[in-house]
C-alpha cells in the first residue's frame, strides 16, 4: 500500500483545521507515531509507521508499525504476545505525527522489547549534573519479562 492510499495533502487550512486525515509521510515514507496507554495516558513507546502499517492498523485495530531495522511490517506483539488494541488515533496540527491510544494486552502487559511496560523506563537523574557533563540515568520501572525467554532470535 502506498502513500496514495490516503487522501492527498491539500491546503494548509484543510490540513490544520479540516476533518480529513492527510498524513504527511517523510521522504523515507515514514511518519512518527507515539503510543500511549488509553486509560492512564502513560507513554508506552515511539515507533514509525508507513502507509501500509497505518492502513493495517486502521483496518485491524491492532497497532502495526514499520520496523526500520528489519525493513518490514511489525504487528505489535506478534512475537511477545503483548499486543496493543487501538482505541483512538490522533494527529498533530500539521498531520506529521501520529498518536495512538491503546489498550496494552498480554501476559506481561509490556510494550518494550527489553521487558518493561513502557520503553521510557529510565529518566535523567540530575539535570545539573547532566549539564556539567555527567548524564546518568535512573530506572523508573521494573522489568516484567526476560526478553531472552520471549524472543526467538537466530
Amino acid at each position: 500500500m502506498s502513500q496514495s492510499s490516503f487522501p492527498p495533502r491539500t491546503t494548509t487550512a484543510e490540513i490544520e483545521l479540516g476533518r480529513t486525515l492527510q498524513p504527511k509521510f517523510g521522504p523515507d515514507g515514514l511518519i512518527p507515531c507515539i503510543t500511549q496507554d488509553a486509560q492512564t495516558g502513560e507513554v508506552l513507546m515511539f515507533a514509525f509507521m508507513n502507509a501500509e502499517s497505518l492502513a493495517h492498523t486502521l483496518r485491524t485495530r491492532k497497532a502495526t508499525y514499520w520496523s526500520r531495522s528489519r525493513q518490514k511490517l511489525w504487528v505489535k506483539g506478534e512475537e511477545s504476545g503483548n499486543t496493543q488494541e487501538v482505541r483512538e488515533l490522533r494527529t498533530d496540527c500539521d498531520q506529521d505525527v501520529l498518536l495512538l491510544k491503546v489498550e496494552q494486552r498480554g501476559a506481561a502487559n509490556a510494550s518494550c522489547h527489553n521487558g518493561y511496560r513502557s520503553c521510557f523506563y529510565r529518566r535523567l537523574e540530575d539535570l545539573e549534573a547532566a549539564a556539567a557533563g555527567t548524564p546518568r540515568l535512573a530506572f523508573t520501572g521494573e522489568r516484567l519479562f526476560d526478553p531472552a525467554l520471549v524472543y526467538k532470535r537466530a
